[in-house]
């Protein structure tokens, strides 16, 4: 086990299919290390706005092949992951009851029982994540589980929630994400499913991170840009 702690910082939205399997592999990727991991939901689409971009469900051909592809991978991972009834959908009521969770002592986050809770409402089942009954139904869970805690519970529509979600937005806009899942640890941002195994080299200490390859990647000029 390694002695020294390592915090994540794990930004997600779940609206997305890579932000739930990246999620669900997450300890596996980790293991044998000591880390505290921060989950922090943010607005996908405000990131995607921020940065000009249409979100992969937005474009069609590449909407099927993102459906195919996590279909894929779940199955290659040995995750669950049932295509909900419709997508993509609104996920700010998600957003905020996830955050009406969050606590004054960690104001943005969400802990993994809440995070879990979040995704498996959208990808176990393959039901409408907007249905009002299921909706009711998750919020009455994470009520509960507040109450077990004895934490105060914020409600949805409250100022506090919604603050809190804008904080956490422009957080991650204010370090550079551009997408979900990303996962920033030692000042580095970890875009994707598919960075898990970078993210676990760079905690490992791995020679490459201080090879000066990351840096360069930076400072590449820019051939051409398209005009709009």
């Amino acid at each position: 086990m390694s002695a020294t702690l390592h915090e994540i910082d794990f930004f997600y939205d779940p609206i997305s299919p890579y932000a739930h399997l990246a999620f669900e592999r997450l300890p596996q990727a980790l293991e044998g290390l000591s880390v505290l991991v921060h989950y922090r939901p943010v607005l996908f689409a405000a990131l995607l706005k921020a940065h000009g971009q249409l979100g992969p469900a937005e474009i069609p051909s590449k909407r099927d092949w993102t459906y195919r592809q996590v279909l894929w991978l779940a199955q290659h991972h040995g995750v669950r992951l049932d295509l909900p009834a419709m997508h993509p959908f609104n996920p700010l009521p998600l957003l905020r009851l996830g955050l009406c969770a969050s606590t004054d002592d960690a104001p943005g986050q969400t802990n993994r029982y809440v995070t879990e809770q979040l995704f498996h409402h959208v990808w176990h089942g393959g039901a409408d994540p907007l249905d009002p009954v299921r909706l009711q139904a998750l919020q009455s869970q994470l009520q509960d589980h507040m109450r077990q805690r004895d934490k105060p519970w914020n409600e949805p529509d409250s100022e506090v929630v919604k603050q809190r979600l804008r904080d956490n937005t422009e957080r991650a806009l204010a370090l550079g994400l551009f997408g979900v899942p990303s996962m920033v640890a030692g000042g580095r941002v970890f875009w994707g499913l598919d960075a898990l195994p970078m993210l676990r080299e760079s905690l490992d200490g791995a020679a490459w991170f201080q090879c000066g390859d990351w840096e360069a990647a930076h400072r590449l000029p820019v051939g051409v840009q398209r005009k709009a």
